[in-house]
């Protein structure tokens, strides 16, 4: 459900360009353009993934996101292309799986799933 939200509220709301994800047993990677305030994003990504869990958790009253993210500016093609490749080897380093591509819930997949990469600078060297 999390994953399918990440993917569709990519196109639904607007609110970023998705590049690569991973959604981890505890936790959530998300490599994104954002279009809106990164706290927008997040804040509407959680509220609407939060009720569709706890409906189907029969669950009320209990919070289903901690309440901290974490954000950080991309500064260049390598550093992208870096934490791309650790978003979708997460599973791989967590023993979850032998092959990222394995992996249901991330951008892992056939080549004709992944999002495409935005053309960033090159950093300096």
């Amino acid at each position: 459900m999390v994953a399918d939200a990440i993917r569709c509220r990519d196109t639904a709301t607007g609110h970023y360009r998705l590049h690569a994800y991973v959604v981890m047993p505890n936790h959530v990677h998300m490599l994104v353009t954002p279009r809106v305030p990164v706290s927008v994003l997040m804040q509407s990504l959680k509220r609407f993934t939060a009720r569709q869990g706890n409906r189907m958790l029969a669950r009320t009253g209990q919070p289903f996101w901690q309440d901290e993210s974490y954000d950080r500016l991309v500064r260049g093609q390598t550093e992208f292309e870096r934490i791309a490749s650790y978003i979708e080897m997460n599973p791989v380093t967590a023993g979850l799986v032998a092959s990222s591509e394995l992996f249901p819930w991330s951008s892992a997949g056939p080549i004709h799933n992944r999002p495409q990469v935005p053309n960033l600078p090159h950093s300096p060297a």
